[in-house]
């Protein structure tokens, strides 16, 4: 008894440069909307999305540990989406760039405000 194998790859549609490209670039908007699912992580974008925060100001805000907010900030910048700078004493934290500046502020003003 023979039996036949399916050639599952001649089932699959070729992929176009252009299906390629957009393929890619879903895996990058999928990576980046995991970074904005955390709850603290959420919050801490919306308040950068008004200007640039401190550790203790965010810790204050959530009323979460320092440790934690700490945590997700280091997550955040892992992920491009904070840039930080030293003030004297003090971290200040900001959004990294104006894509992530536009899709906050969006988020912001339709569930945060």
């Amino acid at each position: 008894m023979q039996t036949s194998m399916i050639d599952v790859s001649a089932a699959e549609p070729a992929r176009t440069p252009d299906a390629a490209r957009m393929l890619h670039n879903a895996r990058r908007t999928g990576e980046f909307l995991k970074s904005l699912s955390h709850p603290v992580r959420l919050v801490i974008l919306c308040r950068l999305s008004q200007g640039g925060a401190s550790v203790g100001e965010l810790e204050t805000l959530l009323d979460v540990p320092q440790a934690a907010v700490s945590k997700q900030l280091a997550r955040l910048r892992d992920d491009g989406l904070v840039t930080a700078r030293r003030e004297g004493r003090s971290v200040i934290y900001s959004l990294a760039d104006t894509r992530t500046q536009r899709i906050v502020g969006a988020l912001y003003d339709e569930f945060c405000d």
